[in-house]
């Protein structure tokens, strides 16, 4: 696979990651009711996540209240909500800046330069794969030691959400994307241009009197 190939395939999955955290940011699904030992809530479900929880009635309705003090929120969900959003804005930078140096733009001229300016821009997508991780694992340790807790109420008891899913998803494409997008500065990096230009030179043949055709001139 040629440098300029990786480098278009390193950018759509860093660009898919970075979709997915701000999908996982706005979901209110990080957490859910659980149904265990036997207890199972038909009446509603419960869904908790950065910005609101929402309480799914067994008829389809749905209500959704967000939270009224961000202090009285546990430290999770302020981490969560921080570097969630964190990570989308390094995301559109990370867009921006791999998208300028780019081997298929002319932003920047073929060279050095242009490489590093790649190889920023899939940093920066390993780096927002990286704190991303650190919520998702953090709600997933708290969730998985409730669950197992004994002295939690059945009726508190949760599980992982889709929003938790949607976010090691989002990590794994971020980290992927990234490396790829590194790895594809080593070919590029020499100044020689991905995408040849081919130059045909026309062939010039002295006309029947030993001139040159002074149409190969024009």
């Amino acid at each position: 696979m040629s440098s300029a190939a990786r480098e278009i395939l390193g950018l759509g999955l860093g660009i898919l990651g970075w979709v997915g955290v701000i999908l996982a940011c706005g979901l209110p699904m990080w957490q859910v009711s659980a149904f265990a030992d036997g207890h199972i809530v038909v009446a509603q479900t419960t869904w908790e996540g950065l910005w609101m929880n929402c309480v799914v009635q067994s008829t389809g309705q749905m209500q959704c209240k967000v939270y009224d003090s961000i202090l009285a929120l546990d430290p999770e969900v302020q981490a969560g909500r921080a570097l969630t959003v964190l990570v989308a804005l390094l995301g559109l930078v990370a867009l921006m800046v791999t998208v300028v140096g780019a081997q298929c733009t002319t932003c920047v001229r073929a060279g050095k330069a242009k490489a590093w300016i790649v190889m920023a821009g899939g940093v920066l997508y390993i780096l927002g794969g990286v704190l991303v991780l650190i919520p998702v694992c953090w709600f997933a340790n708290i969730i998985i030691s409730g669950f197992y807790d004994p002295n939690v109420p059945k009726s508190r008891k949760r599980e992982m959400g889709a929003a938790l899913y949607i976010g090691w998803a989002a990590t794994a494409l971020l980290l992927l994307g990234g490396s790829l997008i590194c790895c594809s500065c080593s070919g590029s990096g020499d100044g020689e241009n991905a995408f040849p230009v081919r130059y045909s030179a026309s062939t010039r043949r002295p006309a029947s009197n030993g001139e040159y055709d002074k149409k190969n001139y024009v």
